[in-house]
């Protein structure tokens, strides 16, 4: 037996956790595309981006796949240099951001799929050095009373904000009568600046007391923050020339201590080379964990809610439930043959009540049972939306159209199963990529209509009867002709469910020339076969000529489980699902 590490039993949990990286990446940049358009800045998403770049550096590093380290370090880079300029990314850094989480994305898939991953590009490579620019900074030495007063939670703190080369500040805020006035204390400045970012430390001193600050106190503040020294200057009603940038002028002892610390000792060298652990692999596992920040993690449990403390998280394999499931399905069909040979028995005149109550129990714990793996097998809604965002963002880019994506987040917590989730995302990104290549007009013809310049997509989603999820993907586009497409289609459109049927066949489509996205006849087909054929649901279609076109599919929320109405016609059973019964009448014989 080898007594090296198969680090291919890590790729699962790796690809997981990596893909989830990468969709906190991608929304991290979307919003801070979005703060550039409006002129604010989103200094917490740009750490967000961040930290979930080092993270990804650190998992592709421990399992190897070094042009993901690559990229991901390059982008690192980017990112940091974005932190020194006051957590502001430039519109050309996003733009190559993104490039490089689809870099990274590319290879992943190769990883799951056991595909060569193919080495990082270096145009991408030189393009993301060359836009990454360090900002000049001001850098002041803490004062020594500072030093002296850090708890050794806060020296850790301020330790791993050096580390990771995160902007600290020292900032002072002085009470006085105008400030009180206007409702401005330290409590006040305090939960303004944990916006901002993260308080190491509030220090109070005495002050010559004056007319204007008859306390006689300030209090100086150290904080992690990306934001700019006039955004906490204005939060902290202060002055921008009261907030400076910081460095410790042990940083570089501690940073070495650290080194020190995280080195492996001597003895265990022959461990790790037992284990096949290469040094640096080794260092990049070090790397990941010495980012996670023990104080923010203490600081959100405080503020989580009562139910969410203690709460674990454990990745099953859909797999797993699948068979789970399965297996619950032969205890269920055991227990109806238990309860027919109860009935059985009490025919022949035993006294069966205590093999009743038996029976009735084991029924109410496999419902308790089969509930729990329903539950199981739920994911959120907005995880299926997730992806749309930075699908409408590339669509739009590439048929040089402003689009606007909308989702509803009305019914957040909506759940549906992980299965149905799986099938149902194709036919909502077939729905959205139609509607920005085909319903969404050029913004001089929007003008020109009376329309807003920038169309809009928008994608809702609610609970219904029946146990049932509706989604509606609509639009404010030019809506279906319904006369062009009888021309092209040939038979005689009188309604929208005929003009859904005709969208709906294979091959058609309204466009004379097909481009990369759109116009081969096969997106709306596949969404009617998904809807419809796979998921056992509804799709159906408004639309209205200069106004828009709304598509709605109605799904079950799970497929795994499904209640029926059993019936016999003759000498014939049949089953149909409970949800599509309007009525129930007994006849008399």
């Amino acid at each position: 037996m080898s007594d090296r590490v198969d680090l291919r039993e890590f790729i699962g949990a790796f690809v997981v956790e990596a893909d989830e990286l990468v969709a906190a990446s991608n929304t991290a940049l979307l919003e801070i595309e979005e703060a550039n358009s409006a002129g604010t800045s989103r200094p917490r998403a740009v750490r967000d981006l961040f930290r979930a770049l080092h993270t990804i550096k650190g998992l592709a590093g421990m399992i190897g796949v070094e042009p993901i380290v690559d990229i991901a370090h390059a982008l690192e880079t980017l990112i940091r240099a974005a932190d020194r300029a006051g957590g502001t990314l430039r519109s050309d850094a996003v733009e190559i951001s993104l490039q490089g989480v689809s870099a990274i994305a590319e290879r992943i898939r190769a990883v799951a799929e056991n595909r060569e991953v193919v080495a990082s590009p270096t145009r991408l490579l030189e393009t993301i050095g060359s836009i990454a620019a360090d900002a000049p900074v001001e850098l002041t030495p803490i004062p020594r009373e500072w030093e002296t007063r850090l708890a050794p939670s806060e020296r850790q703190q301020l330790a791993l904000a050096l580390q990771t080369q995160s902007p600290v500040w020292n900032l002072t805020f002085t009470p006085s009568e105008a400030n009180a006035a206007r409702g401005v204390t330290i409590a006040t400045v305090r939960a303004a600046l944990k916006a901002l970012g993260e308080i190491i430390k509030v220090m109070p001193r005495t002050i010559a007391a004056a007319a204007a600050v008859p306390t006689g106190v300030a209090f100086d503040i150290l904080l992690v923050s990306t934001a700019t020294r006039e955004q906490i200057a204005e939060v902290a009603s202060t002055t921008a020339e009261r907030v400076v940038q910081v460095v410790t002028p042990t940083s570089t002892a501690t940073a070495t201590a650290t080194a020190s610390a995280t080195a492996p000792a001597p003895e265990a060298a022959p461990v790790i080379a037992a284990v096949g652990v290469s040094p640096a692999n080794l260092s990049r596992v070090t790397e990941v964990i010495r980012v996670v920040d023990l104080t923010e993690s203490i600081e959100s449990l405080e503020r989580a809610e009562p139910a969410t403390i203690g709460r674990a998280l454990v990745r099953v394999e859909l797999s797993r439930l699948d068979e789970l499931q399965d297996q619950l399905s032969l205890l269920i069909v055991s227990r109806f043959r238990l309860e027919r040979e109860v009935t059985s028995l009490a025919a022949l005149g035993h006294d069966v009540r205590r093999l009743n109550e038996i029976v009735q129990v084991q029924g109410r714990q496999l419902r308790d049972l089969r509930r729990a793996i329903l539950r199981a097998r739920m994911v959120r809604v907005s995880e299926v939306l997730d992806p749309l965002p930075l699908l409408v963002r590339s669509l739009a880019r590439a048929s040089q159209r402003e689009v606007r994506l909308e989702l509803d987040r009305c019914d957040l917590n909506a759940e549906l199963d992980k299965a149905v989730a799986d099938r149902l995302l194709p036919a909502l990104i077939h729905l959205v990529r139609n509607a920005v290549d085909h319903a969404i007009e050029a913004p001089d013809l929007r003008v020109e209509a009376g329309k807003p310049r920038t169309g809009t997509v928008r994608v809702s989603c609610r609970e219904v009867a029946g146990n049932h999820l509706e989604l509606v993907v609509s639009d404010d586009g030019r809506g279906n002709d319904r006369a062009a497409i009888a021309r092209r289609a040939n038979p005689p459109i009188e309604d929208d469910p005929t003009m859904l049927e005709v969208l709906t066949a294979p091959g058609f489509s309204t466009r004379e020339v097909a481009t990369t996205t759109s116009g081969r006849g096969l997106g709306m087909d596949i969404v009617r076969r998904i809807a419809v054929s796979d998921l056992g649901g509804e799709l159906s279609m408004v639309t209205q000529v200069g106004v828009g076109t709304a598509f709605t599919l109605r799904v079950p929320v799970t497929i795994a489980v499904m209640d029926v109405f059993a019936f016999q016609c003759g000498l014939q059973s049949f089953v149909v699902p409970a949800a599509v019964v309007e009525e129930i009448i007994e006849l008399p014989e």
